[in-house]
């Protein structure tokens, strides 16, 4: 049987989300904004090894994964890709040059062997995490998923975040069923002279 975890981990992100709004505009989710967004900012792939199964359309990065796209930087053991598309020409592409441009889009990544999202201020780290280009879905896990923003962590081991809205919901270990959140509370400047 479910634990009624996603509403403790919602409660205890919307409370984490209300405390830190003062100190900045930004949430957690927006660490992930840069992956899966549709601004048409480039995907950078670095790796020390990369293997292509083309008849199964996958692409796997080994070793020392750093993938960067605006501002959102992760790094990860192993990274698979995943594309849709023939690899044929597009009608009226320039292939004066020889070169015949591949109509391949990415649908999906998966990074395994611990997983760090950087973005500004924020972190997320967790043991996997998948992210669903076409709709736009990332999904982390981990025994810990931790999330960090200044001084600010939330701790669960599931966390499901929707790009296109932001909406971000973290789930509790099923041993306990309990989200932990630790708020540094905001400084307000002195007003004694």
């Amino acid at each position: 049987m479910m634990k009624p975890v996603f509403k403790c981990g919602l409660v205890a992100y919307s409370v984490l989300m209300l405390a830190i709004a003062p100190l900045t505009a930004q949430t957690f989710s927006d660490s992930f904004a840069g992956f899966g967004s549709s601004d048409g900012q480039p995907i950078e792939i670095e790796s020390n090894e990369l293997k292509v199964e083309d008849q199964t359309k996958v692409a796997t990065f080994i070793g020392d994964v750093v993938v960067i796209q605006g501002d959102t930087r992760l790094e990860t053991s192993q990274l698979k890709v995943f594309y849709d598309g023939d690899g044929q020409s597009s009608e009226g592409a320039d292939t004066s040059n020889g070169a015949v441009p591949a109509q391949q889009e990415i649908s999906r990544l998966e990074a395994s062997g611990g997983v760090h999202i950087s973005s500004k201020d924020q972190t997320a780290t967790g043991d996997a995490a998948n992210f669903d280009m076409k709709t736009e879905v990332m999904v982390m896990t981990g025994k810990e998923v931790v999330l960090k923003q200044g001084g600010n962590v939330v701790v669960g081991n599931r966390l499901t975040v929707n790009l296109k809205t932001g909406q971000a919901n973290l789930n509790a270990p099923a041993d306990d069923g309990r989200v932990r959140v630790r708020i540094l509370p905001n400084s307000a400047p002195s007003t004694q002279q």
